[in-house]
């Protein structure tokens, strides 16, 4: 799962140079991962092939804010989608998302979400595909 989370800071930081690099981030970033599964509920997906491992997804169940409509304020939410370079364009993504679905589902959740990176346009359009539509946008300025 580190290697995982590394993975992705490498990938990111290729689009969006603010991703940290450094030797703790996998360890931090998994104990925060692993307090929100802990207090949210949550699920690990791990896609893998006759080869080895390929990737993994994090879900968990979220609320949105007091201003959404009670009926649509709770939500699940993909904290993390990762695959290794040589299985992206197989099909295990989409995989790893109908799993983190199939488990929001079997919730009662009827509402799920996934962030992107603005220069990711690759994800953007597979989660598109998958039916994922555009929702919110944030604007960013350095002062």
């Amino acid at each position: 799962m580190l290697a995982y989370i590394d993975g992705l800071q490498a990938f990111e930081h290729a689009l969006e140079p603010n991703r940290r690099l450094d030797a703790t981030v996998a360890a931090e970033h998994m104990a925060v991962l692993d307090k929100r599964l802990a207090e949210r509920g949550g699920a690990i997906f791990f896609a893998e092939d006759e080869s080895g491992p390929l990737g993994w997804a994090v879900v968990h169940e979220a609320v949105d804010d007091i201003y959404v409509i009670e009926a649509e304020r709770r939500f699940a939410y993909i904290d993390e989608l990762y695959l290794i370079d040589r299985a992206r364009g197989l099909g295990a993504g989409g995989a790893l998302i109908r799993a983190c679905e199939d488990w929001a589902k079997g919730r009662g959740i009827g509402i799920i979400m996934i962030g992107v990176l603005d220069k990711n346009g690759r994800a953007h359009a597979i989660y598109n595909a998958a039916g994922y539509n555009d929702y919110a946008l944030q604007l960013r300025k350095y002062l």
